[in-house]
């Protein structure tokens, strides 16, 4: 703890961090009132903090009546006490502050050994970054016309009623028929029987695997996961999310062969080649999420088929394999874990399935479809306002999202809501200006329209890549709006013949 000295402890109350006990604005009141503490509980600090009408219930040094934190209300002490200069909610002794920084929280923590700097960030030509755009709702009624004929006039020809494909799995049959679970629960449990069902009907679920799980939040989908591959043998999972996460369940894994290894990095910075346990067991790799945010999926499609797939090929040292006549491209083969592998097995990338969501946050920068973009005659403006545009498509999501809000068990919340499906401001549905210029269902038509051209220039991305890559609706509206499921695996035309 910041300031405190030898023998000194803490016990922070409720949803507090260490230091935040007394922050600033928080001083000594006039003391106790009716029905309040009237003295500091037996061996706690004597401060008394007004704002929470109590005393302090930090632990001071033997023979101090204030912790490390109050300490100048000693009337013998006469050490300053500072702010720390990198959180200013704590303070510090002036004369310890050398010390401390070094052991701060807050301080900036060493890079992880798989930390490359912006190595799936996408774009680097400045040149090429738009500038800021103004508003959807600040466009006139010519120009947003003009972005709907252009819009309708790339999706032209693009495949836009998709198949649907709402699976399940055995693996979750007993928590759905639980009645304890609410509506919520049920509806994200549905979501990851789906998720489970399609991976099983792609061959994804087996042995020898490393199940990379990015924005895992509580790690629910690879929880899952693990449950179905319950007495399968050489599995190991990676979660990958940037913030830290309470109440996550991958710790409650403890049998014998399932490792589960938490990845704290933002996705942009993830060399997935330098994660050790990658480095030393060489496993397939199944990339999955569960409403991946926006330039999120961008940046775990680049993270897989760009840096990880190709360090993988600059390391095999075999000898080069034909040219298959039906490839553009030369894919070096992966060793398998098993003597009988299947054709995914090839490539370090077995498979990835994601269920994509928050078009509205896809970034020009970080998006992989920009050729196909360019191709169509669109670039970084249209593409600003198509992903503006896109959230249109769950307008009707408002109502809906916040009541449920209001019931959503705490078991499912992760940074928010683990689902993403966050109300969009006036400003950003436009839905003020647009009101008496087009109707709710023809913003609802066109936000689908702009989801859909998005989504292609990920499929052809990934087929350019070699895989064969679908997009499907995994589970009804009625459970979540963002319903698209992105998968793909490694198109047998793209992996090379065996050498003779």
């Amino acid at each position: 703890m910041a300031g405190q000295g030898p023998g000194q402890g803490q016990e922070p109350g409720p949803g507090q961090e260490p230091g935040q006990e007394q922050g600033q604005g928080q001083g000594q009141g006039p003391g106790p009132g009716p029905g309040q503490e009237l003295e500091p509980e037996p061996g706690r600090c004597a401060y008394f903090v007004q704002r929470k009408r109590r005393f302090c219930r930090m632990v001071p040094a033997a023979g101090r009546r204030f912790c490390g934190e109050h300490g100048q209300e000693e009337e013998q002490n006469d050490r300053k006490r500072i702010p720390c200069p990198l959180d200013p909610k704590h303070t510090v002794y002036e004369d310890q502050l050398q010390k401390h920084l070094k052991k701060c929280n807050s301080r900036e923590k060493p890079k992880p050994v798989y930390f490359v700097q912006d190595i799936n960030a996408g774009l680097k030509d400045v040149a090429e970054i738009p500038e800021k755009q103004v508003p959807l709702s600040s466009l006139s009624i010519e120009e947003l016309q003009n972005l709907i004929i252009k819009l309708k006039k790339a999706s032209n020809g693009l495949e836009l009623h998709l198949k649907e494909q709402i699976l399940s799995h055995q693996a979750l049959q007993e928590a759905l028929n639980d009645p304890k679970n609410g509506e919520s629960a049920f509806k994200h449990l549905k979501q990851q029987a789906s998720i489970l069902g399609n991976m099983e009907k792609l061959h994804l679920l087996g042995p020898g695997r490393c199940f990379v799980e990015f924005g895992a939040g509580r790690g629910k989908l690879s929880h899952w996961v693990d449950i179905a591959l319950e007495n399968v043998e050489s599995v190991q999972f990676l979660l990958v999310e940037r913030a830290t996460t309470r109440f996550k369940v991958d710790g409650k894994h403890k049998r014998r062969d399932s490792v589960f290894e938490r990845l704290q990095v933002d996705i942009q910075h993830l060399c997935l080649n330098k994660v050790p346990i990658l480095e030393k067991k060489k496993l397939p790799v199944v990339g999955i999420g569960k409403h991946l945010c926006g330039a999120a999926t961008d940046l775990a499609l680049r993270c897989l088929v760009e840096s990880y797939t190709t360090c993988c090929d600059g390391e095999d040292e075999e000898p080069a394999p034909k040219r298959c006549r039906a490839a553009q491209t030369e894919v070096a083969p992966h060793k398998s874990a098993g003597n009988e592998s299947t054709t995914e097995d090839h490539k370090p990338v077995a498979g990835i399935v994601i269920a994509l969501c928050c078009h509205h946050k896809c970034d020009w920068t970080h998006y992989v479809g920009r050729d196909f973009f360019k191709s169509v005659g669109l670039g970084p403006v249209e593409f600003h306002y198509f992903q503006r545009m896109s959230s249109w498509a769950t307008c009707g999501m408002q109502e809906s999202t916040s009541k449920a809000s209001t019931s959503e068990d705490s078991e499912d919340q992760t940074n928010g809501t683990e689902e993403h499906e966050q109300m969009l401001n006036r400003t950003e549905s436009g839905s003020d200006t647009l009101q008496g210029i087009l109707s709710v269902e023809e913003r609802k038509e066109l936000g689908c329209l702009c989801k859909r051209l998005i989504d292609h220039g990920r499929v052809e991305y990934l087929q350019q890549q070699g895989y064969r890559a679908a997009l499907q609706y995994y589970t009804e509206p009625a459970v979540s709006l963002e319903n698209v499921l992105l998968t793909a695996v490694p198109n047998p035309a793209f992996i090379p013949e065996p050498t003779i």
